[in-house]
This record gives structure tokens, C-alpha cells and sequence, in this order.
């Protein structure tokens, strides 16, 4: 599919269907096309053509997907900016990018970009008459920054084959059709949100109603009232649902399956959301090098909780040593992950991306294995291991135990320096609405549960853990945390 020739097939197919709606109004094909069109035609007044890069620094609005669809006409590529950057993190990412122009909820003098354009701008336009660019596969669409975690953030490469291959496997996987409508609430400056939630409902003829803010106290009215089918969270916002009040029972019978990822979930969390709201939770792992999903439980069919799935259809997933060589069925291993799918790089990063992908294969990072069923199922991060005293310990052992304790919402376990050890663990929880827990119950619970070598050295209770923008819990913000007391 020529993806930016996307808007006027549907105008032409179904004019006046819905397709994009979000908390300012709603649009249907034809306006949708007709927006994409002004969009396009001030992206080229400002001197945007094939081969530049827009940066979009808005929040979660149709404008946002108006502006991807209005890029791609012109063959010029997007970057999506997370809208709560400060002024020097957004000035990186405009910098790194080589971004033309920026668009954004209005001027701002204090960012590098050529021009800012305020949105409002795009809708006053005259729309583009010159067709939609016939983008090559391997033209640049978007570029994706990562968290930045280990480092400043690398722009992830995706180009128009990447985007076309990832959204036919969710499409096929998830039995997309016309019929289908997504309640967006993941962030749209995340590859999950552009991918899952917009292209794929659009590629297969459906519609999508992009939400504000996440309010977990408004967002079972919202999930009704739109009819949607289907939505993707993270484990934070389905623990925030499933500790809603008992007196909270929405009719969800319009809702096929919700789709979890990000983060890995606990099975008490999965089995908790799933017993008492009655729709069924897929798990699926995936990382922006790879454009999003590359293992998913499937929709219909054998799910396992506690695995993310099986790989995609498509993609290979390989177990390997540190020499890259296969392990043995089982044996835990990093992941690495082959198919159409992989970016093209890291951008202005050669060695970077050399170090990551290696003979097509994308070195993930993450620590996992392969169950009987051909099911992945997660380890951990291969950067957060804890190494106490020569013994390798992997913090999701120490989070899964600490899960079976209903009181404990969240939990993140990580290395502290030891001057004997090298590094102990250490364990930060979060309980539940009205949970009652101390320190010493969660230590006698994991004593039952882990060897001697694997209990935290420290277990602190917090009101809530710190998350990064894609609503993973943020490791290096507890590191932060632990050096400081």
C-alpha cells in the first residue's frame, strides 16, 4: 500500500465513513483527505518537499496523524516529539533530525527548527492539488527517538516497507476489518500508538478516536460511548482499571480484546483485568527497531499468560549466546529478531546501528526463551541484570515473586552498589487502592519464594514508581533514587 495515497482511497471508496475523531470533533473520509490536502499545501509553502523531515511536537489530536499523512504526500519523512520535552531535550531531537520545519501548538523562538509552524496555520491553507507522492519502500517515513536510557536518544530509521510489513502482520494477527474502531491512548509520539492504533484500524477500513490524557476515572465512559473495539495499554493503566471501585461495571460488550505491551505484565494483573471486566488481554513484545510487535498472543487461539506470544508471522526470533550463536530450545538467551520489519538504522549513527542490527538480525537487548509451544517468554533486560558477587541476577525473578502478593500494584527491583558484592538487589513497590503492606511482609513473602542471593537488600514502598513517557517503569530514575538515599 502507498501509504500517503491512503487518505484519498478511502475518501473515494466510503466518503463520508468515519475515520479519525478525537475530543475537539470528529472527521470522515472525505474530511479527512481535505485536511491532509491543507496540511500538505502549507508543509509545502514553507518549503517542505521529498526527502526533508518534519518535526510534530503536539499532543494526542487528529492533527498529529493530519500532519504524518500530509509529510508523507510530499515525501518528506516525520519525527514525533513527546510535547512535555523541555526546551534543551527538544532542541536535541529538532537538531538531531535535521527537521525543515516544526510544527507545534504554537511559535516558539527558544527551538532550532527553520520555521515553526503553529497548527492552527495548516487548517487555513488552500488544499494541495498535486497528488500524493508515490513513496519508494525504502524511503524514509518516520523517525522514532528512543527513551534514551543508556544515553542520549538515537532516532530509530523507519521507512515506508518497515511500516507497510509491520501493519499487514497486526492486521492479520488481530483480524483488522472494516468493522473494527481503536480507542487511542498511548502516546502518538511512540511507534505503539502511530502503528497499532492508527494505521493499521485505517489500512483495513476502519476508524480510530484518539483520546486525550489518560484518565483511568473517565476512560471506561469514553471506551463506551465511542463503541471502540479494541485498545492498547500499558501494565501501569491496567492496574489503574482494575483498582477502580467494585461500583465501576461498563458495558464492554462492543470490546473484542485489549492489547498490553511496553512493559512486561504480571499473570495476577492479566488474570485480575480479564476476570473482571471479561475482555481478553493479548501480550505482545516489540521494541521501535523493529517497528513495533514482533511476538503476539494470538487473538483467537492458545494464550499464555506470562509469555508475550509467539513471533509474528514474518519474523524469525532467535535465542543466542554472546557470540550470537543459537542456544538450545529453553535455554535463556538474548533476543534477536529477523524480518521485514527491522529498521534501516539508527540515524548518523553507523556504529551504533552496526553494534545492532548484524546480518539482518536486531539484537534486542532483552533476555528471553522459547517454551515448548514456540511462546517467547521475557527474562529480563540484559542491562539490568544484577551481578551480586559473580552470580547473575535478573530482576524480573524479583518482581514476579513480589506480583503474587495482591497488595502490590507495581514493582521494580535493580542493582545498588555493594562494596563486598559488587551490587545487591534492591526492591521498590507500590501498592494497590487501599493496600496494607510493610517491608517485613514483602521479605518473609520472598524468602519463600527466591534463594538466599536473590533477596533485595532493601525493599522501599512508594507511592507510585517513576515511568518514562511510554508509561514503562523508569529503572534509571530509581538508580537516581537509590545513589541519593
Amino acid at each position: 500500500m502507498n501509504l500517503p495515497a491512503l487518505p484519498d482511497l478511502r475518501a473515494a471508496v466510503n466518503p463520508h465513513a468515519p475515520a479519525l475523531s478525537d475530543d475537539g470533533g470528529d472527521l470522515n473520509n472525505t474530511e479527512f483527505l481535505i485536511a491532509v490536502r491543507r496540511a500538505a499545501s502549507a508543509l509545502r509553502a514553507h518549503g517542505v518537499s521529498a526527502g526533508d523531515v518534519v518535526a510534530v511536537m503536539l499532543p494526542n489530536t487528529a492533527d498529529l496523524v493530519v500532519i504524518l499523512f500530509a509529510a508523507w504526500r510530499l515525501g518528506a519523512a516525520v519525527t514525533p516529539l513527546n510535547p512535555s520535552l523541555v526546551t534543551s531535550e527538544a532542541s536535541y531531537q529538532i537538531t538531531d533530525s535535521g527537521a525543515k520545519v516544526l510544527v507545534a501548538l504554537d511559535r516558539s523562538e527558544n527551538l532550532p527548527a527553520a520555521v515553526t509552524i503553529p497548527v492552527h496555520d495548516l487548517a487555513d491553507a488552500e488544499p494541495d492539488a498535486v497528488p500524493p507522492s508515490e513513496c519508494a519502500g525504502d524511503e524514509l517515513a518516520l523517525v522514532i527517538y528512543t527513551s534514551g536510557t543508556t544515553g542520549r536518544p538515537k532516532g530509530v530509521m523507519l521507512d515506508h516497507s518497515n511500516l507497510n510489513a509491520m501493519c499487514g502482520m497486526v492486521i492479520d494477527a488481530l483480524s483488522l476489518s472494516a468493522t473494527d474502531h481503536c480507542l487511542l491512548i498511548l502516546p502518538l509520539f511512540h511507534v505503539n500508538g502511530i502503528v497499532v492504533s492508527v494505521l493499521s484500524p485505517l489500512l483495513a477500513g476502519g476508524r480510530t478516536t484518539i483520546a486525550g490524557r489518560f484518565d483511568a476515572q473517565t476512560f471506561f465512559g469514553r471506551l463506551e460511548a465511542a463503541r471502540a473495539t479494541y485498545f492498547s495499554a500499558v501494565p501501569t493503566i491496567y492496574t489503574m482499571l482494575s483498582n477502580l471501585p467494585p461500583s465501576v461495571r461498563p458495558d464492554l460488550s462492543a470490546v473484542r480484546f485489549a492489547i498490553c505491551g511496553a512493559a512486561p505484565a504480571s499473570v495476577e494483573l492479566l488474570d485480575s483485568f480479564e476476570s473482571r471486566y471479561g475482555v481478553p488481554i493479548i501480550e505482545g513484545y516489540g521494541l521501535s527497531e523493529g517497528t513495533c510487535a514482533s511476538t503476539l498472543n494470538p487473538a483467537t487461539g492458545l494464550r499464555k499468560p506470562g509469555t508475550v506470544g509467539p513471533p509474528l508471522p514474518g519474523q524469525r526470533i532467535r535465542i543466542a549466546d554472546q557470540d550470537g550463536s543459537p542456544v538450545t530450545d529453553g535455554t535463556p538467551g538474548e533476543v534477536w529478531i529477523a524480518g521485514p520489519n527491522v529498521m534501516r538504522g539508527y540515524l548518523n549513527r553507523p556504529e551504533d546501528t552496526a553494534r545492532t542490527v548484524v546480518d539482518g538480525w536486531l539484537r534486542t537487548g532483552d533476555i528471553g526463551r522459547i517454551d515448548s509451544d514456540g511462546y517467547l517468554v521475557l527474562v529480563d533486560r540484559a542491562k539490568d541484570m544484577i551481578i551480586r558477587g559473580g552470580e547473575n541476577i535478573y530482576p524480573k525473578e524479583i518482581e514476579t515473586a513480589a506480583y503474587q502478593l495482591p497488595q502490590i500494584a507495581e514493582a521494580a527491583a535493580i542493582g545498588v552498589a555493594d562494596p563486598l558484592y559488587g551490587e545487591q538487589p534492591a526492591l521498590y513497590v507500590a501498592l494497590t487502592a487501599g493496600g496494607d503492606l510493610e517491608p517485613a511482609e514483602i521479605d518473609r513473602h520472598l524468602r519463600r519464594s527466591l534463594s538466599k542471593y536473590k533477596l533485595p537488600r532493601s525493599i522501599t514502598i512508594l507511592d507510585d514508581l517513576p515511568k518514562n513517557p511510554v508509561g514503562k517503569i523508569d529503572k534509571p530514575a530509581l538508580r537516581r533514587l537509590a545513589a541519593a538515599s
